[in-house]
């Protein structure tokens, strides 16, 4: 375990609470659980990609995903003292309007109660029941800021099915923002099939993994600010996954297409009162330090600031492929890119490993 003085958050890290699994194991369509026969073992299809006919179909189901203890156990393994658990893609965007509400409410009770089995080990970003609309949504962020040890709301790049940018969404972030609950903006559907060429299959997950889901992540963002969100809801909070995609590196090449653009000009959009791409990251963006790298991390550091980057380790994706046991090399990876970045034992380095985190999502009980 790390010492009292320097904790270790794990602020991206997942859980399919067991009603969740029991409502996937129902379906048979994406996303659904089943076996694929002659195998017993369960699978978990949630990607368009994955849902084809072959021995690779979905990804293999175990405790790790559901069982409370198993994350625990992770835990200890990789010496972290606290995680933010949040119910991981493609959390409630498919349920029947009908229904979110039922299943918003069920999930985030049951994920409350697993961190109450740890108390001050464990906290969570809630679930949304999106489909139910807004009074439901909002009714659903005034309960999660009553549960004990919920500090945010995880949420797709998809919205309410029209993107970051729909006005509908505006009172909704109104709410987040009143109840001072920050969204951990996670992606999960990527970019349509065909960027990726014919020969897509060939190469497992790596292209839309690698490249869709970051991407996912700065289209949406950007939509967000180019639709003026960040000045409509000034003090929304944000925490970005996968260190915000691409978002840091491309920042200024946005910053400089938004100030050169005639449309915009046209349209009384650009100005002393808006808000620079720079001024949101510093200011309304949190970047996780999911990235695998010791460059990509300073990208993140120096677009939003080292007292904004907080450790994560994606828990229970990215599994070593061949041993059992022991640590892994996804997280062992982003130990060392934060180590590299900010300096081993370092002031900045304790604060992205935890003290970011306790500070910015309260995590005490």
């Amino acid at each position: 375990m790390a010492s009292a003085k320097s904790p270790v958050v794990d602020i991206h890290t997942h859980v399919y609470p067991p009603s969740y699994i029991k409502l996937l194991k129902s379906r048979s369509s994406i996303p659904y659980i089943r076996s694929f026969p002659p195998s017993p073992a369960l699978r978990l299809v949630i990607l368009p990609a994955e849902d084809t006919e072959s021995t690779s179909r979905g990804r293999p189901v175990g405790p790790e995903y559901y069982d409370i203890n198993k994350k625990i156990e992770f835990m200890d393994t990789h010496s972290i003292d606290i995680s933010v658990i949040s119910l991981a893609n493609p959390w409630l965007d498919w349920v029947p309007a009908a229904e979110a509400a039922k299943a918003a409410g069920r999930i985030n009770s049951e994920v409350n109660e697993e961190c109450g089995k740890f108390p001050g080990r464990l906290f969570a970003f809630g679930t949304l029941p999106l489909s139910g609309g807004k009074d439901i949504i909002v009714t659903e962020i005034a309960r999660l800021k009553e549960l004990k040890y919920m500090r945010g709301i995880i949420l797709g790049t998809t919205g309410l099915g029209k993107g970051l940018d729909d006005p509908e969404l505006l009172p909704i972030f109104q709410a987040l923002q009143d109840a001072e609950l920050p969204i951990f903006l996670h992606p999960h559907y990527g970019l349509p099939g065909s960027v990726w060429g014919e020969r897509a299959s060939d190469y497992g997950h790596v292209l839309p993994l690698a490249l869709g889901f970051p991407l996912e992540t700065s289209i949406g963002v950007t939509r967000m600010i180019l639709s003026g969100v960040f000045e409509k809801v000034p003090d929304l909070q944000m925490i970005l996954a996968h260190s915000g995609g691409t978002l840091p590196f491309l920042a200024g090449r946005i910053e400089s297409c938004i100030e050169h653009d005639a449309h915009l000009k046209a349209e009384g959009k650009l100005g002393k009162r808006r808000k620079t791409v720079w001024d949101i990251l510093k200011k309304n963006i949190y970047l996780d330090a999911v990235i695998y790298g010791e460059i990509g991390l300073k990208a993140a550091i120096q677009a939003s600031g080292e007292d904004r980057v907080m450790f994560g380790t994606d828990h229970p994706f990215f599994p070593p492929l061949d041993e059992e046991g022991g640590k892994w090399l996804s997280v062992e990876t982003n130990y060392e890119a934060i180590k590299s970045a900010l300096g081993s034992g370092s002031e900045e380095a304790k604060g992205a490993l935890g003290g970011n985190a306790i500070r910015v999502l309260n995590l005490r009980v």
